[in-house]
């Protein structure tokens, strides 16, 4: 009985420390790993963001990609993820 505890709890650290480790993967199960260098600038991005019509507000990093507050042309809210890399909006992106 006790070796089955002690492997249940073993188990259980295992896959606490893997989910722990897993990199942010989108809605589709695509992992954004894009080294540092690769990331365009919040600059750029704002300024790509802007040429699409909207207005950033707040534009933060968060499991590897840019989390942006930003409002359309119509006032309406957004928060969304953007790839660091293409500037693309992710979505259904699972932070």
């Amino acid at each position: 009985m006790r070796k089955t505890a002690i492997a249940t709890a073993l188990t259980f650290a295992i896959v606490g420390g893997l989910a722990a480790a897993t990199p942010a993967m989108s809605a589709s199960g695509t992992r954004l790993n894009v080294p540092a260098d690769k990331w365009m600038s919040p600059a750029e991005l704002k300024a790509n963001l802007k040429d699409q019509g909207y207005d950033v507000r707040e534009i933060e990093t968060d499991d590897g990609a840019y989390e942006v507050e930003m409002t359309d042309k119509d006032g309406t809210h957004i928060e969304a993820y953007i790839h660091p890399e293409t500037g693309e909006i992710l979505k259904n992106y699972d932070d």
